[in-house]
């Protein structure tokens, strides 16, 4: 079972590869590579946006995820949105995200006014979808719109 620990700034540049390897994989997208890291060192410069967790087995990463807050008013709490999740190929499969995931709840529950966690996926990815059914989570009846600038507005 991997140990999961609290990222460090020292951890960008492979959370950051690990996150072009997911858009290249899930999506066929690149990323721009200084545009990635600056958004990963962002996160760690401004703990109020969120946090990335990493797995380890051994001294090596294998996993990642970031989570990000979303206050909801309805319920009058934080929601948690569960992104950038990744593991290792050879890794997949042996319980890193399943480790991932139930620290990310017993965090939560701990964290008090944590009302719950989302996440989104693509939808042709099934194994994913598979294991956030198999872990307790239940597709929304909502569809996501966005609209993305590649610059800030």
């Amino acid at each position: 079972m991997p140990t999961i620990r609290p990222a460090a700034a020292d951890d960008a540049e492979t959370i950051a590869s690990f996150n072009e390897a997911m858009a290249t994989e899930t999506e066929g997208k690149t990323l721009v590579p200084e545009t990635i890291r600056a958004g990963v060192r962002g996160l760690f410069a401004r703990p109020d946006l969120g946090f990335y967790l990493v797995a380890e087995d051994g001294d090596r990463i294998v996993g990642q995820l970031m989570i990000t807050y979303e206050w909801s008013d309805w319920r009058s709490g934080l929601v948690w949105w569960i992104q950038s999740v990744y593991v290792r190929p050879e890794f997949r499969g042996k319980g890193v995200y399943r480790a991932l995931h139930a620290h990310v709840r017993a965090m939560a529950k701990r964290a008090g006014g944590v009302r719950g966690f989302r996440l989104y996926v693509d939808r042709e990815n099934a194994a994913a979808q598979a294991t956030y059914r198999h872990l307790g989570m239940r597709e929304t009846d909502y569809r996501l719109f966005e609209e993305i600038w590649e610059e800030p507005g």
